[in-house]
């Protein structure tokens, strides 16, 4: 009879020890949900311009997308050297000016824009690169000063931030006036690669506000 008791609490000692690692399930599962929504994409949008700015932090990194409209992205190109059908092609890119900043208070940061994803809801796929562009350009017969200044107002394709650190630039990323994605964004700190997710962005739909 005392075998059978001893048995018993056993038993007991187990299921308490199983609800208690369900209840650690729980809460950890109620962390997770709660960090995710913390790192959420916050939506702005400019009250005299209608321009809109898409913008998330995780895991000590920060990131930032302003519409560019057609309009700007071909006057900037304009204004730098390009004839106008070189500029009409890169403002029907969908472009965006990219801040990267990384807040964290110890480690380096590193990313490589090769590594990020545009994400519909019938693909995946890279962003158009600097250097993509580039090829376009001298097969365009752009002259070698306009290829210059475009390559420095374009956000860098790889690079290594120390605390505090930050860079900006323009990405294009291909889709149709007001066309609708998700970006996928990856960085590296102590070599291990970080994801996160900038949600409901929206291309410039036209040369004004919304």
């Amino acid at each position: 009879m005392a075998l059978h008791a001893d048995n018993r609490n056993g038993d007991s000692g187990i299921s308490a020890r199983i609800r208690f690692l369900l209840w650690c399930a729980v809460l950890l599962t109620v962390f997770v949900n709660t960090t995710a929504y913390a790192t959420g994409t916050r939506h702005k949008i400019n009250p005299q311009t209608g321009i809109e700015t898409w913008q998330t932090r995780d895991h000590g990194v920060f990131l930032s997308l302003t519409q560019l409209t057609p309009g700007q992205a071909e006057a900037f190109l304009l204004a730098r050297g390009f004839d106008r059908k070189s500029a009409e092609a890169y403002a029907a890119a969908c472009v965006f000016g990219a801040i990267f900043r990384n807040e964290s208070v110890s480690s380096p940061v590193s990313y490589n824009l090769a590594d990020w994803r545009i994400v519909t809801p019938h693909s995946e796929r890279k962003l158009k690169l600097k250097s993509d562009w580039a090829r376009q350009w001298k097969a365009r017969g752009v002259s070698e000063s306009a290829r210059i200044a475009f390559r420095w107002s374009q956000f860098p394709t790889k690079q290594r931030f120390a605390p505090g650190d930050w860079s900006q630039g323009m990405t294009t990323y291909v889709l149709p006036r007001g066309g609708r994605f998700n970006l996928k964004f990856k960085w590296t700190v102590k070599g291990v690669t970080h994801e996160g997710l900038l949600s409901g962005i929206r291309c410039a739909a036209n040369n004004g506000s919304r």
